[in-house]
């Protein structure tokens, strides 16, 4: 203790506490989640903790084969074995199932007379005991007649058709200005893009429960509730008010993370038995069940003339979507209408197919069609600065995309597009300093601490990646979330049937009421279907649509808050404002607090958003098929040991067009989690499939990044040019990182080796340079 201190203490003079630090508030502040204390407690209840009396246990037998014949399926022995209570295959579904989220109805819930891809479901059994339940899905026997699998998507186009609707899911030929047109540099590549699993944090899990009516309840980790309820309430052959989904606690999601395999064996099998019915997926079974990023092959040619202006854009992309379509359609239209990427192209002609195959199904997962085709239009632009020895920087910068222009779709580009001054801001942002050779800094080579590289052998590179996404639903999508706002005794009720699947959506409808009404105790109620549909939880639609439907209604209840006041003195509402929890008038006549005002009132309201429609691409490939796009520039820094392939990423400069900053925390972490997920999809994410067979469907054979491959990533700009016709003026975040930073990474590699570099993951052979 201080002499002054001492002294005070004995005059009995004791010091006033320090006064707390003011809690966030509203929107622009970084606000931390309500359930962030939960989970990192471990007290948060996910889908796996749920438990109901009289509960049995689930599991699912899946196909051993990518493609077979069903000769016979026998369940006898599955069903007398001690302890199980049903068993239910193709035979007892009532219903013909949905598949939303603007995808085909065109999977079913088990294989009846064929296999279509390794993992599909065959039969589902609920026993007393989980162990049970797996002993007894392994005792249904099925005969299967093996079939040669389909696995090459460019064999689909000539193969017998692998489902009764063909091989073809969907063919888009883009045709833009004059195919006579040419460049005096021509340049040309062939890219293929691996598949990727979302691998979620935690494995799929949930619980059915009968009701009384004859419904069934389904407590999912679900990311677009009611698409879920619908699908399963025609597969069960039931009225969608007889199915209620109920959203448990999402642990993460950056895809359509549900397995429709194992949500609807779920319920029917609570319906057989007349009991709760739970089922917690291994890891393996989430990896055999959910969709996966579509590998792509893509052919590129790019003229240019002798400046490195673009001139002509020539491409084929080809999807596969594995053995269903589901969201391929959307997926191959992102692809062709970015195939250019956010530069200005005056002569567009693409060629792109979806095709079925008998590899794993493909899907939503983020970024989805964007990243593969900008991992191939940013070599191209490497191969156009090389050609003409030019700073491949400069050559983005002579081409780069701003408001006003028009991409190859036709459409107008009316969002900002501040892409040049992105690509200056990671272009302009200092290099990291080099490692230096000495033994103390071995960990910074290629391959970290005791690794086989020598520092002689380690070279440095420096690549950039632009990305665009669109945001929303695209080609007449109609994208529309509702929204309650309720305010009683000073605390205010938000229900919105947005998931929060980690992209802050329940932090920022908190803020929106915080800001808007003054409140500071703001609650999220829990989703289920009782609520107005919201849509699915992906490309950034809770914080355009939701937020927006949030933020409507909460202004209007801040109208029925301030109309008694106005009128008490003679003004319109406009005249007041709210602010640190008081109102006041423009002229300081009135000021209360917003405590005072809502003394004894209920107050609520009711609000949608829909955005402005789109409209589906022609057959030309044109359209308004976008309700808005947002970019990302990256400049990747890479350390490369050019004899044995390794590579480092040392450091990823990114810059952002983000509308606005809502949460700057939230935020930051978004991005630095999108650019994480893209240096795995560059270096070390790839699911392989050989013979269409998923090999080590586990964590171990899929290595997924940690935080100890994690680069520096800096935040060098974020561009706040609000969008006009988004709420808020904010952008979605999270997936352009995703787009931008593979293609960045493989740009680093090329510049560091030389090498061509043209398929992600970058392979160890790829990376290495003989001769030196």
């Amino acid at each position: 203790m201080s002499n002054d201190a001492a002294t005070a203490e004995a005059a009995g003079i004791t010091e006033a506490a320090p006064a707390p630090e003011p809690i966030p508030h509203g929107l622009g502040a970084s606000l931390p989640p309500a359930d962030a204390r939960a989970k990192t407690e471990g007290t948060f209840p996910y889908a796996a903790d749920l438990w109901a009396e009289g509960l049995l246990w689930a599991a699912v037998l899946r196909s051993p084969h990518a493609h077979a014949r069903i000769v016979s399926i026998d369940t006898s022995h599955a069903r007398e074995m001690p302890g199980v209570r049903a068993v239910v295959t193709h035979e007892d579904v009532p219903g013909t199932p949905l598949h939303g989220r603007g995808s085909r109805a065109d999977r079913p819930v088990f294989a009846s007379e064929v296999v279509r891809h390794h993992g599909e479901p065959i039969a589902a059994v609920a026993a007393d005991h989980p162990d049970t339940a797996r002993m007894a899905a392994a005792a249904v026997i099925v005969e299967y007649e093996v079939l040669e699998p389909v696995t090459d998507p460019e064999r689909a186009f000539e193969a017998e058709p692998l489902h009764p609707d063909g091989n073809l899911v969907r063919h888009i030929p883009l045709r833009h200005g004059d195919p006579e047109a040419a460049g005096e540099v021509v340049v040309e590549g062939l890219y293929r893009i691996g598949r990727q699993d979302p691998a979620p944090i935690g494995a799929e899990a949930g619980l059915a429960v009968p009701r009384p009516d004859g419904g069934v309840e389904l407590y999912l980790a679900s990311t677009d509730p009611h698409g879920d309820r619908d699908t399963a309430a025609a597969c069960y052959g039931l009225s969608p008010e007889q199915v209620k989904v109920v959203v448990t606690g999402v642990p993460g999601a950056t895809a359509d993370r549900e397995d429709q395999g194992f949500q609807l064996p779920l319920g029917l099998l609570a319906l057989k038995t007349g009991c709760p019915v739970k089922l917690t997926a291994t890891r393996e079974e989430s990896f055999l069940g959910h969709v996966h990023r579509h590998p792509t092959l893509l052919r590129y040619r790019h003229h240019a003339d002798a400046e490195g202006r673009v001139v002509k854009v020539e491409a084929q992309i080809l999807l596969d979507a594995g053995a269903y379509a589901d969201t391929s359609s959307d997926a191959l239209a992102a692809a062709v209408a970015f195939a250019c990427g956010p530069y200005v192209v005056p002569n567009a002609f693409i060629e792109g197919w979806a095709v079925r195959t008998n590899n794993p199904p493909s899907g939503h997962v983020r970024g989805e069609g964007a990243m593969q085709v900008c991992a191939a239009y940013e070599a191209q632009m490497d191969k156009i600065a090389k050609k003409l020895g030019l700073d491949p920087a400069e050559v983005r910068l002579r081409n780069v995309l701003a408001t006003g222009d028009v991409l190859p779709t036709g459409q107008t580009v009316t969002c900002p597009a501040p892409v040049a001054e992105l690509l200056q801001a990671v272009r302009d942002f200092p290099l990291p300093a080099l490692p230096k050779d000495t033994p103390e800094d071995e960990w910074l080579l290629p391959g970290g601490p005791e690794g086989a590289g020598e520092p002689g052998a380690v070279r440095r590179g420096v690549g950039y990646g632009i990305g665009m996404v669109h945001m929303l639903g695209a080609e007449g999508a109609d994208e529309v979330s509702t929204a309650t706002v309720k305010v009683q005794d000073g605390v205010a009720t938000v229900l919105c049937a947005a998931v929060e699947t980690g992209q802050g959506f329940t932090t920022l409808a908190r803020q929106i009421v915080q800001e808007t009404l003054g409140v500071d105790e703001v609650h999220v109620a829990p989703v289920d279907t009782d609520q107005p549909p919201a849509g699915p939880g992906c490309r950034g639609r809770h914080t355009w649509v939701s937020g927006g439907a949030v933020e409507r209604a909460a202004k209007m209840v801040r109208t029925q808050l301030l109309q008694p006041l106005a009128h008490q003195f003679g003004m319109s509402t406009e005249l007041l404002q709210i602010a640190d929890g008081k109102i006041t008038s423009y002229d300081g006549v009135l000021s209360t607090t917003v405590a005072e005002a809502l003394e004894g009132k209920e107050l609520w309201a009711t609000a949608q958003c829909r955005p402005h429609p789109t409209e589906p691409l022609d057959e030309s490939g044109q359209g308004d098929a976008f309700v808005g796009m947002s970019f990302c520039a990256i400049r990747a820094v890479v350390d490369v040991d050019i004899e044995i392939g390794s590579v480092r990423v040392v450091e990823l400069a990114v810059a952002q067009d983000v509308g606005r900053v809502l949460n700057p925390a939230q935020l930051t972490a978004r991005i630095e989690a999108g650019v994480t997920q893209g240096v795995g999809i560059a270096l070390t994410e790839n699911l392989r499939t050989p013979r269409g067979l998923i090999r080590h469907p586990d964590l171990t054979g899929y290595a997924l990044p940690t935080a100890l491959d994690a680069p520096d990533i800096r935040i060098v700009k974020l561009v706040e040019e609000r969008d006009v016709v988004a709420p808020f003026g904010a952008k979605a975040v999270s997936a352009v990182p995703v787009v931008a930073s593979p293609a960045a990474v493989a740009s680093a590699v090329r510049a560091a080796t030389g090498r061509p570099v043209n398929r992600l993951p970058v392979r160890p052979q790829a990376a290495v340079v003989t001769g030196n």
